[in-house]
């Protein structure tokens, strides 16, 4: 168990400080367990060479038609799926932070936490902005892979800032989703298995293939799911395309809505627990 120095008892909490003394003990946490670490980076990078050396030269040729199978064929389709594989940086983040708030709720250390004068809410906001600067930083590595082999994105200063505001939005409501899904969870293994369902919504969408090639059930599932929009609007920003306004709102709203919604659900659970 990763221990940090925490404040002594104060008559008043200061919720900054104490949140980033918990952001602290997070990325501590990493150094701690880098069998997390590690798989925010290696699934990634795996899928990556999977899916663009191994099926990329037949799949290419469907994401962009006109194009024949092979090496033109391979290039394409790391373009089409490089966005996907930062946003499933992103969640495999958020899987990370539920094993987290699990252990630290069946070891008997947020229990500890309660019983400090230290804000509450730093407990949990700790967690998620730890596990957000974690992700983000794989994320950062999948991008320099993909760069290495091949992959040139067309986005402008601007667009890359756009990007950066879009992966926080998306990281920050995953991660307060995943600790109401480690909160809630019975045992850590439960903790690591139930999030697997966020992993699997980019297949269900247009991470890897168009929406379009789907049969009529699958495709209306994939076209009116969070995770179509969110992806859709990073593929455009990385390309440097102009955004398209329905879709670039719905991936802002569907982050918001997933946000708002797992932060009440985890403080739900966070004072459930604490009473």
């Amino acid at each position: 168990m990763t221990t940090v120095a925490l404040p002594a008892p104060t008559a008043g909490a200061r919720p900054l400080a104490d949140t980033m003394i918990m952001v602290r003990r997070s990325l501590l946490r990493a150094v701690r367990y880098p069998g997390l670490t590690a798989f925010l980076v290696l699934g990634p990078l795996v899928a990556l060479l999977l899916f663009v050396y191994v099926f990329g030269g037949a799949f290419g040729a469907g994401v962009a038609p006109g194009v024949a199978p092979g090496a033109e064929a391979r290039s394409a389709y790391l373009e089409y799926i490089a966005p996907t594989l930062l946003i499933l940086t992103i969640v495999g983040g958020a899987q990370s932070v539920a094993i987290s708030a699990a252990m630290d709720a069946s070891s008997g250390i947020m229990a500890r936490f309660k019983t400090m004068a230290i804000s509450s809410g730093s407990v949990l906001s700790g967690q998620v902005v730890g596990f957000v600067l974690q992700a983000l930083a794989a994320a950062v590595l999948v991008l320099a892979a993909a760069l290495a082999i091949g992959y040139r994105p067309g986005a402008d200063p601007l667009d890359w800032l756009a990007l950066l505001g879009l992966f926080l939005l998306l990281g920050i409501a995953l991660n307060w989703l995943c600790v109401g899904m480690g909160l809630n969870a019975k045992s850590v293994e439960t903790a690591s298995n139930t999030p697997m369902l966020l992993m699997l919504l980019p297949f269900l969408g247009s991470g890897f293939v168009p929406v379009e090639t789907m049969p009529a059930g699958v495709r209306w599932f994939a076209e009116y799911q969070p995770f179509t929009p969110i992806i859709e609007t990073a593929r455009s920003l990385l390309a440097g395309a102009a955004l398209e306004t329905t879709t670039t709102a719905l991936a802002f709203g569907w982050c918001v809505v997933i946000g708002v919604a797992g932060y009440v659900w985890s403080r739900v659970l966070y004072r459930r627990e604490r009473n």
